[in-house]
């Protein structure tokens, strides 16, 4: 029998000197503290306005040399002692006791504060704040809706705006920096400076001939380039021209958005970001949502004006990821800009173009409004070959009328886990037509039992009863009749057969002659040497083997994964558990 024993060494602990952290330890008999007084630096946080260190000085205890047992009162109040183990701890400064440094603080917090956008005149420390929120505005109305909480002690700031449309919150502190231990928690979003701008300031001028009959080409009206606003800037040293799409919130203009007859696209940086044809949509009940100016212009001329164009374009693919919050989703930040006119829309019509970008775009989009009050529109084809890509394509080739019924035609945004009996109709209709395969089951061979039993694929059968009854015999006929009328092939597990037996109890079913000479074969001829090979041949054609080689019992995972090998590798289409009975059925305690 062997035993084990865990042995600590023996540690002279007079000999024995620690150092951890801050904190001092000597450890035996021989060494006490005394206390003493020295002066030691240590620094002050570093403030905006000095990139020197300042100190201050305070007391702390030294080890000195003395007796082994204390013998004054006073060292031993100041001693802990355990096991021998005697220490003293350095005493921390506190800076909340200095108002010279609380002044910093709240000097160094109010310059972290004006770095995201919070710009402070006076503040209360101690106390919750009312200010307009920087992010928002306080909105239409300049509500003070902006909370901001210093704390007494100025070691930390916090805010939040109680907007429902904005949200903000955040929080730092005078001395957290990037080796802080805050520096993980503390994301700040910095506020954006967002541009006014004018048509003045932009140069903006009228649609010139040329491009008025650009846009006719592609069926849009004047008409409607004019309520749209749509204009023109110069650029370059060759006086060329680009069209201007104004985005335009309540009339004003808020960003504005190029193109170049070259199909090339830039925009004016620092704006607001919002969909294209905002106001169109104010106070509508269902809205289209289409990928770029010339398509919400065109859905124009077929008679929708509840549309509005996404001002960035689409992905390149659907995101894996979680959605971000709402301050930090960049690039879709025109949805959460324009939150307000899409909380009261119900239905809601992806238009987008009918490209892998395109379809990314719509998923992306469904993701945040939310799939269950999405529809999207599924394009035509142009011709044998190709589909048609968006909605001015489809004003150009087929015509207002075209364009009209295909948006009126939406369908249901598909909501995954949901769905309706249309669905499955061309299943049901391959159904009716009987073009699936074996509607009824493949036949067992045997006339009379086909009234009552077929095998049908992705059932399971069960074959009982008593011992020696013929279970296992009638199985391999039924196999080789399966695989004589449809050509099957199968895997068989079958734990009480050798392999020689069981191939030559096939072999006979399948040449319908005896393997030996013997009684049981009555007056048959046996079968000859060449139908051996034929049948052996047959029988590496039609069957897999699924076998244990070792003494433990198989169980039922093991002999699935063999057979879902087998399926892919060889297209086997029934496995035999031969009996179900000789397989593993442990299960772990859990279950």
């Amino acid at each position: 029998m062997l035993a084990f024993a865990i042995h600590k060494p023996h540690v002279n602990l007079n000999k024995k000197l620690v150092f951890l952290s801050s904190f001092h330890y000597y450890m035996g008999s021989k060494f006490l503290l005394k206390p003493t007084t020295s002066t030691i630096p240590t620094p002050l946080p570093l403030l905006p306005s000095s990139n020197k260190q300042q100190y201050r000085a305070f007391k702390r205890l030294s080890p000195v040399f003395c007796s082994s047992k204390p013998t004054s009162k006073f060292n031993r109040s100041l001693l802990t002692q355990t096991n021998g183990l005697a220490f003293s701890p350095l005493a921390a400064p506190v800076y909340g006791l200095d108002p010279e440094v609380k002044k910093s603080k709240l000097e160094i917090l109010r310059f972290k504060l004006a770095e995201v956008g919070i710009e402070l005149d006076h503040f209360a420390p101690g106390q919750y704040n009312a200010l307009t929120c920087p992010m928002c505005k306080g909105g239409g109305s300049r509500e003070k809706s902006f909370s901001l909480f210093i704390s007494a002690d100025g070691g930390n700031a916090s805010w939040n705006c109680f907007r429902a449309k904005c949200g903000w919150n955040g929080g730092t502190k005078p001395f957290a920096g990037s080796k802080s231990t805050y520096g993980t928690s503390l994301k700040l979003s910095k506020v954006k400076e967002i541009r006014e701008i004018t048509e003045q300031s932009l140069e903006l001028e009228p649609l010139c001939d040329e491009l008025v009959c650009y846009f006719k080409e592609r069926l849009i009206s004047a008409e409607t380039l004019a309520r749209n606003q749509v204009m023109q800037k110069g650029y370059g040293d060759r006086g060329q021209v680009a069209i201007a799409f104004t985005y335009r919130r309540n009339g004003v203009l808020v960003s504005c958005k190029y193109r170049d007859i070259n199909k090339r696209f830039w925009q004016e940086k620092d704006t607001k970001k919002v969909f294209y044809g905002l106001d169109d949509i104010k106070g509508a009940d269902e809205i289209i949502i289409v990928e770029g100016e010339m398509d919400k212009l065109a859905m124009e001329e077929a008679g929708f004006r509840n549309c509005v164009s996404v001002p960035d374009g689409a992905p390149p693919s659907v995101s894996q990821k979680e959605l971000p919050p709402n301050q930090e989703d960049t690039k879709y930040q025109y949805l959460w800009n324009c939150k307000e006119y899409l909380d009261k829309v119900s239905r809601i019509i992806l238009a987008t173009d009918g490209d892998p970008p395109g379809q990314a775009l719509a998923e992306e989009l469904a993701r945040r409004l939310g799939r269950e009050r999405c529809w999207r529109v599924k394009w035509p084809k142009k011709n044998t070959d190709e589909h048609f890509k968006d909605a001015n394509e489809v004003l150009m080739f087929s015509g207002p009328l075209a364009l009209r019924d295909i948006i009126e035609n939406a369908e249901l945004y598909p909501i995954r886990g949901l769905f309706q009996f249309s669905d499955y109709f061309p299943e049901i209709d391959a159904y009716y037509n009987r073009t699936l395969g074996y509607e009824f089951g493949a036949s067992t061979g045997w006339t009379a039992l086909n009234e009552i039993y077929n095998v049908m694929p992705g059932e399971l059968t069960l074959v009982t009863g008593v011992p020696n009854s013929g279970k296992s015999e009638w199985i391999d006929a039924l196999l080789c009749n399966l695989n004589e009328s449809v050509g099957w092939k199968f895997a068989l597990c079958s734990m009480e057969n050798n392999v020689r037996q069981h191939a030559r109890k096939l072999l006979e079913k399948h040449m319908k002659k005896p393997f030996f000479d013997a009684r049981y074969g009555e007056s048959a001829e046996r079968m000859s040497a060449e139908e051996l090979e034929e049948g052996k041949q047959w029988l590496s054609d039609t069957f897999y083997l699924i076998r244990c080689e070792d003494d433990a019992l198989p169980n039922i995972k093991w002999v699935l994964d063999l057979a879902r090998a087998a399926v892919l590798r060889h297209g086997v289409r029934g496995l035999v558990i031969d009996p179900y009975n000789e397989l593993d059925h442990q299960r772990p305690p859990n279950m």
